[in-house]
């Protein structure tokens, strides 16, 4: 055991080492004007930050591919080649695995479960999933931290904001500082898995009457900081429902649309990864038939956004602004945000993309999310125009808070383009924001949190 704890310490100091001279290359290239300068920025140098990064696995390509989904933090052909990485890290074999188990839940770990697969079921950035089963016959799904990923994150985060920082003087239309600022919350956020208990019984709570919806319970008594254990929800791929009859594949949007929305417009809380793989899709058995497809799993709360109601009434300000052409409450709107110094011009930037991101919900019709677009295109097109005209009259801070939310709205859109969903995407909003008030979000937000055992006063 001695022998590979310090063989995986070896390792980690060489991957270190790597990760600051990768991207230190990199960085060295954007300041000589190679990599990122406005002669030659096509494909052939964003492959070479791709291939940079590439040999790195963990919470560096986790955020990353952050980057990569938020519009317009990086220029379009960077951020394609970066949504190509994989954010797995290697598996962790079954010695370590005990090793790692024993210390978190004591010497007698194995006598806690019925059944343990020491082999992962699932790997990601940070940690590892388990299949289990509790003394009483419960599936479990365990999720172990791999070791020392606090110092990963802290290392790969300095790296990259170097390589940000050295774009914010080559490319300034959008100034990132705020943006990794908001990526390091979250991804820090991400390390305590305590912390993502609370946010899974949150989401029971807020969505425990949308029965399309499935949100796994938590076992505490088998939790620690880095070990999370839930409930084992069977489901399949997302994907593997995308040629289905439409009216499964719509019944399925809709449960995206409400496991997305209703937390946010009645609780002030999104979840900011709407990744394919944290999702998989229950059936239940038809009046008349077989098993049909009835809703979506979510399985992953680690990426949670909790925001001030004042922020909902943002969102609900500029809907209506853009419906009623009410210049002044969409003014109001970005202000709410945290968008300052705004004049006509930038106001008017700025719709271009309010106008894609609201399209759908202000159409009274039944309508795709995105007529003719590819689901890993939703949005580029309108990025790039947001960028060229920041160019010539920013540059512009996008405030943190609106960063997750952004991104969330494109992951969401990118789900409705692959189910290929026709929807009535304005009533389902209205239906969500029906009784929308800042008073109830703030009172329904506190009440759900002091539930979940959250400490309001850090909130």
């Amino acid at each position: 055991m001695k022998d590979e704890e310090a063989n995986r310490f070896s390792a980690r100091a060489a991957r270190y080492a790597r990760v600051g001279a990768n991207v230190g290359g990199v960085a060295a290239r954007i300041a000589g004007g190679r990599l990122l300068g406005a002669k030659d920025r096509g494909a052939g140098n964003a492959a070479a930050l791709t291939r940079a990064l590439g040999g790195l696995k963990g919470p560096i390509m986790k955020v990353a591919q952050l980057m990569a989904t938020i519009p317009e933090a990086l220029p379009a052909d960077y951020a394609a080649e970066l949504q190509k990485l994989q954010s797995e890290a290697p598996p962790m074999g079954a010695a370590f695995v005990s090793r790692r188990m024993r210390a978190e839940l004591g010497a007698d770990w194995r006598e806690r479960f019925r059944e343990f697969d020491l082999a992962p079921a699932a790997a990601a950035s940070l940690g590892q999933v388990h299949r289990a089963a509790s003394l009483k016959g419960e599936r479990l799904a365990c999720k172990l931290q791999y070791p020392d990923m606090q110092s990963a994150v802290e290392a790969d985060l300095a790296q990259l904001e170097l390589l940000f920082a050295i774009h914010r003087r080559m490319e300034p239309a959008i100034d990132t500082r705020e943006i990794m600022k908001e990526i390091g919350a979250r991804i820090r956020e991400e390390l305590d898995y305590r912390l993502e208990a609370r946010h899974a019984a949150a989401y029971a709570l807020m969505l425990g009457k949308v029965p399309e919806v499935r949100v796994p319970r938590v076992f505490p008594e088998l939790s620690t900081s880095r070990l999370l254990t839930l409930d084992w929800l069977e489901g399949t791929r997302l994907l593997a429902h995308v040629k289905d009859d439409l009216e499964t594949r719509n019944r399925l949007a809709v449960a995206m649309f409400k496991a997305w929305w209703l937390p946010f417009s009645s609780f002030g809380i999104i979840h900011g990864d709407p990744h394919l793989g944290n999702y998989t899709v229950f059936e239940e058995k038809g009046r008349k038939g077989p098993s049909r497809p009835a809703g979506i799993n979510l399985l992953d709360y680690g990426c949670i956004r909790i925001f001030p109601p004042s922020f909902v009434q943002g969102v609900v300000d500029l809907y209506r602004g853009l419906m009623e052409a009410d210049e002044a409450r969409i003014v109001h709107a970005y202000e709410t945000w945290g968008f300052r110094g705004l004049r006509r011009d930038l106001i008017e930037v700025l719709n271009i993309w309010a106008r894609f991101i609201y399209g759908p919900l202000t159409e009274d019709r039944v309508r795709s999310i995105a007529d003719g677009v590819k689901p890993g295109e939703y949005g580029r097109r309108e990025a790039y125009k947001l960028h060229m005209a920041l160019k010539k009259k920013g540059p512009i801070t996008v405030p943190r808070e609106f960063v997750f939310m952004d991104r969330a709205a494109i992951g969401l859109g990118a789900v409705f383009l692959h189910l290929a969903a026709e929807l009535n995407f304005h009533r389902l909003f209205e239906a969500a924001i029906e009784d929308f008030s800042v008073g109830k979000v703030a009172s329904a937000q506190a009440r759900v949190l002091k539930s979940s055992g959250f400490n309001l006063g850090a909130h």
